[in-house]
Parts: C-alpha cells; sequence; structure tokens
C-alpha cells in the first residue's frame, strides 16, 4: 500500500507530463470504445430489422433509399406504387412472403404505417397490453412510442400528411389505439401500425373534402379512382430462383423498382467502414502516442530522482521494489485513462443517441457492454506496462556509491 502511495504521489509531482499522457490514452480509448459499440448496435439494428426480407419493390428512384424509407423508415419513400400491380407480383410462386406497407402520414413525427398482420409476425411482435387492431382507424403503437409521447390505450389520434408533423392535420378522422406491443428491439418499437385501409381510408376522405372545396370553387374536379396504392411490398422467396429471376423482370418490364437489401445495406456499411476503420487507426496511434509519453515521463523521472533511488537503495529497498515502484506509475496512468476514456466514449454514445432519437427515433443502449471492451483494457494496461518498464529497468544499472558520492 506505502508502495501505490507513493507511485501516486509521483503522479501527482509531475501532474502537467502524465496528465498529458493520461489525457492522450483517455481519447484513444474513448474513440475506439466508440467506434465499437455505435458499430456493433448498428449492426445488430440492421441485422434485426432486414431479417427474412430478401427484395423490396417500389417506386423508381434510389433503391437505397427505398431500403431505408420501406424497412428503417428513416428516409423518404421514392413513391407510390400500384396495389394491384404489386399483388400480381407477388402471385409469383417463386415468393413465399409479400407484405404490403403504406407510409406517408405520422403522429407527432412518427411515422404510422398501413399494413397488415403479416408485417407484426414477420418480427414475431407481441401485444403487451391491449389487443391486435380488428378492423380500419384502429392501430397498435410501439413500447418506445408509447412510453415517449405518453399515449394509452383507447386513445384517439390525428395523423398529419407527411413524415415530419409539419403537414396538414387530419382531424375528422381519427386512429383508435388497440393494443401496445411489447419492446421488440426492431423497428416497430417506433411505429403506429394500422390496416392497410386506414391509411386509404384518411386520404380518400381528404380527396372528397378536396373536390367538394373545388366544386364551392367552381373549379374542375378530380376523378375518383379505385386506384389503391402502397410505398412497398417486402418480399421473401422461397428458393433461390426467385432471387435470380424475379428483380430483373421487375426492374426491366414493369413501372416498379425491385432492390436488393443484402446488397444495399452490404454497400452502405461498406462506405461507413472506410470512415470507421480510419478513425480505429487514428485512435490507436493516438493511444500508441500515450505510450510514448508515458516512456519519457518515466525515464526522465528516472534521470531526475537518480538519487533518490540511491538513497532509497543504501537504505535497504530492494531494486525490485523500485522496480515496481515506477511500473506502478504506468499501470496507473494506463487504468486511469481507460477509465476516463470509457466515461468519455458513454457520453459521447450518450449524445449520439439523443440525435438519433430526436432525428430518427432510434435509440443506442448507452450501458451496453461488450468484450471488445475487455480487450481495449488490456492493451491499455499492456501498453502503459511496456513504455513504463522499459525505463524502470535502468534502476538496475545505477551505481549507488556513484550516484551518492556525486551529489
Amino acid at each position: 500500500m506505502n508502495i501505490l502511495k507513493i507511485s501516486w504521489k509521483n503522479i501527482v509531482d509531475k501532474g502537467l507530463t502524465n496528465g498529458l499522457s493520461t489525457l492522450l490514452m483517455a481519447l484513444g480509448v474513448g474513440i475506439i470504445a466508440l467506434i465499437i459499440s455505435l458499430g456493433k448496435q448498428l449492426d445488430e439494428k440492421f441485422t434485426k430489422n432486414i431479417k427474412g426480407i430478401d427484395m423490396v419493390v417500389g417506386a423508381k428512384g434510389s433503391p437505397l433509399q427505398l431500403i431505408l424509407s420501406s424497412i428503417y423508415q428513416i428516409d423518404a419513400p421514392t413513391g407510390n406504387i400500384s396495389f394491384a400491380e404489386a399483388n400480381t407480383m407477388a402471385r409469383n410462386p417463386f415468393i413465399k412472403k409479400a407484405i404490403p406497407i403504406a407510409i406517408g402520414d405520422s403522429y407527432l413525427g412518427y411515422r404510422i404505417v398501413g399494413t397488415d398482420s403479416t408485417y407484426l409476425s414477420h418480427y414475431q411482435a407481441n401485444v403487451a397490453n391491449g389487443k391486435l387492431f380488428q378492423k380500419e382507424m384502429e392501430c397498435v403503437i410501439g413500447q418506445t412510442l408509447a412510453h415517449k409521447l405518453n399515449l394509452k390505450i383507447g386513445q384517439k389520434i390525428s395523423s398529419a400528411h407527411g413524415l415530419d408533423n409539419e403537414g396538414e392535420k387530419h382531424e375528422v378522422v381519427k386512429y383508435t389505439i388497440t393494443g401496445i406491443l411489447a419492446y421488440n428491439n426492431s423497428v416497430l418499437d417506433q411505429l403506429i401500425i394500422t390496416p392497410l385501409e386506414s391509411v386509404w381510408h384518411v386520404h380518400e376522405h381528404e380527396q372528397n373534402e378536396s373536390n367538394a372545396l373545388e366544386l364551392l370553387d367552381e373549379k374542375p374536379t378530380t376523378e375518383p379512382t379505385d386506384n389503391k396504392q402502397i410505398t412497398a411490398m417486402l418480399v421473401k422467396f422461397r428458393n433461390p430462383m426467385g432471387l435470380m429471376t424475379i428483380p430483373r423482370n421487375i426492374n426491366a418490364n414493369t413501372t416498379m423498382q425491385a432492390a436488393l437489401p443484402a446488397i444495399e445495406i452490404n454497400r452502405l456499411f461498406s462506405l461507413m467502414g472506410i470512415g470507421l476503420d480510419t478513425l480505429k487507426w487514428i485512435a490507436f496511434l493516438i493511444i500508441f502516442v500515450s505510450g510514448l509519453s508515458v516512456f519519457v515521463s518515466l525515464y526522465n523521472s528516472l534521470k531526475e530522482r537518480k538519487y533518490e533511488m540511491a538513497l532509497m537503495l543504501s537504505m535497504g529497498a530492494t531494486r525490485l521494489k523500485l522496480f515496481t515502484l515506477l511500473l506502478l506509475e504506468g499501470l496507473i496512468i494506463g487504468i486511469t485513462g481507460f477509465v476516463i476514456g470509457m466515461i468519455m466514449s458513454k457520453l459521447a454514445l450518450f449524445a449520439m443517441s439523443k440525435t438519433a432519437e430526436e432525428n430518427f427515433h432510434y435509440e443506442f443502449n448507452v450501458l451496453a457492454f461488450s468484450i471488445d471492451e475487455l480487450w481495449i483494457f488490456a492493451a491499455c494496461i499492456v501498453i502503459s506496462m511496456l513504455a513504463a518498464a522499459i525505463p524502470s529497468l535502468g534502476i538496475y544499472r545505477i551505481n549507488i556509491s556513484k550516484t551518492l558520492a556525486s551529489q
């Protein structure tokens, strides 16, 4: 315990130099821990939401935009497609499952998704409170949304046109909440799910009001149509033959677009990976510089305290004890740097989680533990111990009589 106290006192005496070493170590640890935690949680969320979906069919445009808007609900849709045309495609014998979705409205910034019960069963959703919707204008809501907005079963809500709650509100027709889903750790947690017929009913009512206003203004009316539209169809193939033939046929011979989630998300992650890998190498470089800083600090400290060390040796201290003393100084810097770095990474992840929640209604688990954090800790210990051990070996070269005589 006395050795530990002496080591700590020596660190405090050279607070500026040792503080810089600790800060560099913390900065490197913080960046690496943040990248690893963020990468794992993004991969988990992206993988879970995409599982079991081989193809997304929607309006022509950006394939990645279609994937992000239809599966992850974090982008604007590319447009609408004919429900009848999509249903014709879904009857292909190579298609095992096809889930229609219609988006375009929201409630306080949270998206309303028109679909059927297959969408919920695909994500293995369970109703925690209440019951599943049975008819149009009924809805179930995600656990996160219910908690954030304090929504209750039986409550009626009005949708707004658009996905950012800035559009015109549909005050006449309202949705009734019939159930709250159990936490699912998927996109469902942030959505309002309702039958397709609800979305069509709201927009037909809006169209009828628009036509009535046009009549009052003696303007030409828009002809009513029974051509129902959806935003996209989420498809699972029965066998690989579907993957080989159907997407190409849709893109070449229909007004729709077929996008393959696995390809688009891999492309997105490969682009993100370049930046993340660069940051990792920068962080490793910072930790390496931190190790050099510890090395230089202890090397200079040993030179300055050579007489003190010789005096302690003459009074009965062993060289091993003094070597351990200096080694502890490096160890304390490494552990302190790791702890501060982890705190920095958690604070940064918390800030990013808040931003993601505000913009996309996605959250990150700030307290999530990864086995990689133990490897980071081990790396900090090894680097700091090596950086301290090399200059500390100089203790075994101290000539006690010459050092004391020189003073």
